[in-house]
């Protein structure tokens, strides 16, 4: 498979998500900004894939992580992060969203499994996007981190942060 046919048009994500259902097969979602793909990165979506069947990687649009991380990020372009996700043989599927939060992205997604990293608690995590996904019979997993492996600690190591 090519890795830019995993790429899922906004506009094509809940027919792309119908087709899935269809299958049977359990959809884990994850989303973030994935600026600069490190190992810490790759070891949480290959853990949030072996979470369930496929896993579709939100990716938060340009101006979303510019309103996130603040001025100078991201420092790739949204279809870089997400062409570059794509290429993960733990990732199914990408799809860009245009805001700061899930909320929207999950309603279209519809996940069997809601993958954040562990820096969030079932209290702390968006509880918008908490009541989406259980609306949809859905649930939270939680997984760690890689400890020092951040983009913010590689920016910093740059001397770009």
């Amino acid at each position: 498979m090519n890795f830019r046919d995993k790429w899922v048009p906004w506009d094509q994500l809940a027919t792309w998500r119908q087709a899935v259902r269809q299958t049977g097969r359990r959809l884990v979602v994850t989303n973030g900004c994935f600026d600069l793909l490190h190992l810490g990165h790759v070891t949480y979506l290959e853990a949030a894939r072996n979470q369930g069947d496929l896993l579709l990687v939100g990716v938060n649009a340009d101006a979303a992580v510019k309103a996130l991380k603040g001025p100078g990020r991201p420092v790739n372009p949204e279809e870089d992060r997400a062409l570059v996700l794509a290429a993960l043989e733990s990732v199914s599927a990408v799809a860009i969203f245009p805001d700061a939060t899930a909320t929207l992205f999950l309603s279209l997604a519809q996940p069997d499994i809601y993958v954040k990293g562990g820096d969030y608690t079932l209290e702390t995590i968006n509880q918008d996007e908490r009541a989406m996904v259980e609306s949809v019979g859905g649930r939270i997993v939680l997984l760690s981190f890689v400890e020092g492996r951040s983009t913010s600690s590689t920016l910093k190591k740059l001397g770009c942060a």
